[in-house]
C-alpha cells in the first residue's frame, strides 16, 4: 500500500514514521507547503517526496493521510475527494461551522472515504469505558469529568489559527464523551480565563477553560482543561454510575500526586505529550486508516462526527462570551 502524508511538522514527522512501521504499508510518500522541509524529511526517514500536493495526488496513492495546518485541511479534504483517494485528515475539519458544514455535504455527495483523526476513540482505556457503558455495568451514568490539561502551552504563533481553547483542544473531550456515552449533548455552559502567557488573550483565547455539558438523557459531563499542567500531559476521564464508576488514564504515568500520607500513586513517570499518552491509539488509529483504504473497514470517526463535536467547541465559545447556557444545534 502507497500512502502519501502531506503536513511534515511535528504530529505529520509523527505519522508518517508511525505509518512507514505498519505491515501494510509498502511506502510513505510526503509533501509539504514547504517543499524543502519535506524533502528534508523524506530523506531522514527513508520516506518518498513529493513536491507538491497535485504531484502527490497524481502518484498512484492508495490514501491520502492530511496533518498540514488546520487552516488548509477543508481545501485538501475536497482534494483528496477529488482525486478519488480515501482521505484520512487530523481534527478539525475546518475553522468554523459553515465551512465544516459544506466540507461535510462535499465527502457525503462524493463517496470517497474520509476518516477524521480522533485519536482517543483507539485508545484501550476510552473503549473498555465505552464497553463498560454499553453492557450496563455501571448502571445509569450520571455524571462524566473529563479532561484535557497539556504540560506546557504551544507556541505564540500557533494559537491564532487554532480555532480557540475549545475548537482546538475540548473537542477531543466532545468526541470521546458522544464516543463513550453513545449519546449526544443538548446544552452547554462554559467558562475560561487567561492567567498564562498575554499572547493567549491577545489572539482573543484562553488558556485555562471548564465545560458544564448536559447530555440528551440527563448525564452531566464537566470538561476542563488547561495549557499550564507543569506536572504533565494529564488527559482522564471518570464514570460515575448507578452501579459502579470507572476511570480512563488513571495509571502509573498519571500527571498526579495524592496528598494522602503513605500513599505512593502513581508511582511511574507522568506522560509529558500528547504522543507519549497516546501512542498505541496512534498506531491503532492509523492501521484502521489502512483497512479503510482497502475498502475492509467502514469509516471510524467520520465528517459527521467531527461536525458534532465542533458544534459543542462552537457552542462552548459562544457561552464563554455571552456568559450564558447555549443550547447546542442538531
Amino acid at each position: 500500500m502507497r500512502i502519501g502524508l502531506v503536513g511534515v511538522g511535528r504530529i505529520g514527522a509523527f505519522h508518517a514514521s508511525t505509518l512507514q512501521g505498519l505491515p501494510a504499508v509498502d511506502q510513505v510518500v510526503v509533501a509539504d507547503a514547504d517543499p524543502s522541509r519535506a524533502e528534508t524529511v523524506a530523506k531522514e526517514l527513508g520516506l518518498g517526496f513529493a513536491p507538491d500536493v497535485a504531484s502527490l495526488l497524481a502518484s498512484d496513492l492508495d490514501g491520502f493521510v492530511i496533518a498540514a495546518a488546520t487552516g488548509a485541511h477543508a481545501e485538501l479534504i475536497a482534494a483528496g475527494v477529488a482525486a478519488g483517494v480515501p482521505t484520512f485528515c487530523e481534527k478539525p475539519v475546518a475553522l468554523d461551522l459553515a465551512e465544516t458544514q459544506r466540507v461535510v455535504e462535499l465527502v457525503e455527495a462524493g463517496g470517497v472515504p474520509v476518516h477524521i483523526g480522533f485519536q482517543r476513540r483507539f485508545d484501550a482505556g476510552y473503549q473498555a469505558a465505552r464497553a463498560a457503558v454499553e453492557s450496563g455495568e455501571l448502571g445509569f451514568v450520571h455524571h462524566i469529568r473529563a479532561n484535557t490539561n497539556d504540560a506546557f502551552p504551544p507556541h505564540r504563533e500557533y494559537i491564532p489559527q487554532s480555532g480557540g481553547f475549545f475548537r482546538d483542544c475540548s473537542v477531543h473531550d466532545f468526541d470521546i464523551i458522544r464516543y463513550v456515552t453513545g449519546r449526544e449533548v443538548v446544552s452547554v455552559y462554559a467558562t475560561g480565563a487567561n492567567r498564562g502567557e498575554a499572547f493567549f488573550g491577545e489572539a482573543g483565547d484562553v488558556d485555562s477553560a471548564a465545560a458544564l455539558l448536559t447530555l440528551d438523557d440527563g448525564t452531566f459531563a464537566i470538561v476542563s482543561g488547561t495549557r499550564y499542567n507543569a506536572a504533565g500531559h494529564d488527559v482522564r476521564m471518570e464514570l460515575q454510575g448507578s452501579l459502579g464508576s470507572i476511570a480512563v488514564g488513571l495509571d502509573e504515568h498519571t500527571a498526579l500526586r495524592s496528598a494522602e500520607p503513605g500513599v505512593n500513586f502513581p508511582p511511574g513517570p507522568p506522560h509529558l505529550t500528547f504522543m507519549d499518552r497516546f501512542q498505541p491509539a496512534y498506531v491503532a488509529e492509523l492501521t484502521a486508516f489502512t483497512e479503510v483504504a482497502a475498502g475492509t473497514r467502514d469509516v471510524p470517526c467520520t465528517v459527521r462526527d467531527a461536525l458534532a463535536a465542533f458544534r459543542i467547541a462552537d457552542a462552548c465559545e459562544l457561552s464563554r462570551h455571552e456568559n450564558r447556557v447555549v443550547t447546542v444545534s442538531a
